[in-house]
């Protein structure tokens, strides 16, 4: 599974007919209010978000024995090219309903960890066989197929032990972090991430949906469900936070393929990459592919129409949408 990282430099996306459109125009849906929207950067609340996470990675994952295994979970969970989308959306669903970053922060990390493991396992040859991740060499490329497994196998377990040992109790009651600690636990396991993968791999082209929302849209969902249950969000909220996390989720992935569909337009590609990987381009090609982007993008704020009684908070969720969908700005140090 993986928020890809797949940015593109241009200006425009075409979304229709092949009629470049400026990605500050592209508005399938605009049910934040504009005075709002017009003072709110999210590039500047992401990128710092994003740096403060970063620390508490870096802090979260030292160096002991056995050294190499947590050299490789480092490499890959602390790689420049991360742009830290479910940390960040999980923080934001927190704070949506009132709650503090500090409750979230710990499961922000996990989340981090738990992303990170499956890109590793994602990447392996057995799997989708990738050479690189987040603008540098896959794991198993740099550690051994081995350990690259072990790293992976390490992280998703940190992620559970940093929620559990990290959350401060005052912020955030027990029987909260159980909910977090089994929304995790369902979206990477056999019924979530982990059969995504498996019908990438051994499904057909009908089971595309499927995989895509498995894939892509589980971390989406679980990020910002996570952030929601931390808040003592009531369960219509959840629902409503889960329907949006998928949705923007499979829409960054979309995004992805299209554009990538395009830098590759005439280039020959390599026989064995045509032969991994269930999306939409590849199944129903381009066009199909931008309706269902913009299907998403307009489910996606559909659900966020009911938080419309927070006011300002529930800006930064609506500027996620638009990103996944228009990639109105580059990571500065995105490789």
């Amino acid at each position: 599974m993986a928020l890809a990282t797949t940015v593109s430099s241009s200006p425009y996306l075409y979304l229709r007919n092949n009629r470049p459109i400026s990605r500050q125009t592209i508005r399938c849906s605009s049910s934040a209010p504009s005075s709002i929207s017009s003072k709110f950067d999210l590039k500047t609340y992401w990128m710092t978000l994003r740096e403060e996470i970063n620390q508490k990675l870096d802090d979260a994952i030292q160096i002991q024995y056995p050294q190499q295994i947590y050299e490789a979970m480092r490499y890959s969970v602390l790689a420049k090219g991360a742009k830290r989308a479910p940390p960040v959306m999980c923080v934001t669903a927190c704070e949506l309903f009132g709650g503090n970053r500090l409750a979230a922060f710990p499961t922000a990390c996990a989340l981090e960890m738990v992303h990170a493991a499956s890109l590793i396992h994602d990447d392996l040859p057995c799997m989708d066989d990738d050479p690189s991740r987040r603008g540098q060499p896959s794991n198993h490329t740099v550690f051994g197929i081995d350990m690259a497994i072990l790293a992976g196998d390490a992280l998703f377990p940190l992620g559970f032990r940093h929620i559990v040992s990290h959350t401060p109790s005052d912020l955030v009651p027990e029987p909260c972090l159980l909910r977090v600690i089994t929304e995790i636990a369902r979206a990477v396991g056999s019924t979530g991430m982990a059969a995504g993968q498996f019908l990438d791999l051994e499904g057909g082209p009908n089971s595309v949906e499927f995989v895509q929302e498995k894939k892509y849209g589980e971390m989406g969902e679980c990020s910002a469900v996570c952030g929601g249950l931390l808040a003592g969000a009531d369960d219509d909220e959840i629902q409503r936070l889960r329907r949006y996390g998928r949705s923007v989720g499979v829409l960054y992935q979309v995004v992805d393929d299209i554009l990538e569909e395009r830098m590759e337009k005439g280039v020959e590609k390599d026989e064995k990459k045509k032969s991994h990987g269930k999306s939409y381009v590849s199944v129903y090609g381009v066009e199909k592919a931008i309706e269902v982007a913009e299907d998403l993008r307009v489910k996606a704020k559909r659900e966020l129409d009911g938080f419309e009684k927070y006011g300002e908070r529930v800006t930064p969720l609506y500027s996620f949408i638009d990103y996944a969908a228009d990639r109105g700005f580059n990571f500065s140090d995105q490789v």
